[in-house]
This record gives C-alpha cells, structure tokens and sequence, in this order.
C-alpha cells in the first residue's frame, strides 16, 4: 500500500558542473528525473516536481510548481515543495540521485512520526536532499530564507529533526546507491556503466 505522503523532486538547480539540466540526462536509456519519479509513484499517494522551467516537464504527468520564493535555490524549492503537497509529510529528493533505495526511503519515511524532520547522516555528512520534512517546517524555512541564509540545513535549530546514522541502516541491500549523485560528466558516464 502506498504511504499518505508526497514525494518531491527538487529540480530547480542551475546544473553548472553539468553545462545543461541534469534532469533529463540519460541513465540506461531513461532520464533521470523519470528514473526517480518511477520509484516515489510506487511509494507515495501523490508526487510533485519543483523546477523554474515547467514546459519541459509536462509531459510527466504529475504535479509540477515553480518557486513560491524565487532565487533561493534548494531550500526556496523545499518550501515549495512542502508548501503544495497534499500530505504533512514529505520526501524530498534531489532530481540528480538516479539510483534511489525505496527500502531506505520506506525505512526513513516510517521514522517521521513526532518528528518535523528525518534526515540520514553518512560518512559524507547529512544528506538534507534525501530527507523526510513535514510541513510543521514551513515556518522555519520562511525564517531563515528572510535572513538570507542559504544552506538548507540552516533552519534545522529551530525544527525537531531526527538524524539518522548509516549505522542505523547498513544493514539495507544497496543502500549506498541511494545518495550517488550524478553532478558532472564524468559522474554521468560511470553511472551508465553500472548493471541497471
């Protein structure tokens, strides 16, 4: 059964280490933000894609928005996000994490009762664009967007968040995969070489 939850794809990002719009590169022949829209649709109720160029995204079939709070990269689109989806609660992805877990997302998803954030921490650090937010964030986000701080771990302090270490769910088949980011070229033409 699917979870009462939306799954966001933040899909604003300028892609200057890529030269063009990461979203629609080609992963084993399909793009990426379909690659991830295929797997938040058989997990969640309703998704949605936040992006400032709403025509190429069309024909996707889902609900698409643009920043409610222009220019201010990913934590305008998270605001965004949270602010049309249908549910209190949300995943919210990068649109350049082809290889998504749905046994991590599931894990992680489960763990957001009495909580306004879930958010797992790996060896790299916390991964704030593969988190679970409810919308108790709004408020927060708004607050520190007016303070013209940028890094959408910033409104964290003044927000319930639950960190989740990597030792809590190693113990996930392929779970590392979930957080690979494909942010240049080169990380393009090695996730056309793994086994899909």
């Amino acid at each position: 059964m699917k979870k009462r939850m939306t799954g966001v794809i933040l899909s604003g990002g300028k892609s200057l280490r890529m030269g063009h719009d990461k979203a629609f590169l080609e992963i084993g022949g399909l793009p990426m933000i379909e690659r991830i829209l295929r797997v938040l649709r058989a997990l969640f109720e309703e998704t949605l894609i936040v992006t400032n160029e709403i025509d190429p995204y069309r024909r996707f079939d889902t609900s698409i928005y643009s920043d409610a709070i222009p220019d201010r990269g990913a934590l305008g689109g998270l605001y965004t996000g949270l602010l049309f989806s249908s549910f209190d609660a949300s995943f919210c992805v990068g649109c350049d994490m082809p290889f998504l877990n749905p046994s991590l997302i599931s894990y992680l998803s489960d763990r957001i009762e009495g909580h306004d954030a879930v958010v797992p921490r790996t060896a790299d650090g916390l991964q704030p664009l593969h988190a679970v937010y409810s919308r108790n964030c709004l408020g927060a986000i708004r607050r520190v967007i007016e303070e013209k701080k940028d890094k959408v771990t910033d409104f964290y302090p003044l927000v319930n968040v639950k960190v989740i270490p990597e030792s809590a769910f190693s113990f996930l088949a392929g779970w590392k995969e979930s957080f690979l980011n494909v942010n240049t070229p080169e990380d393009l033409d090695q996730a056309n070489t793994r086994d899909l």
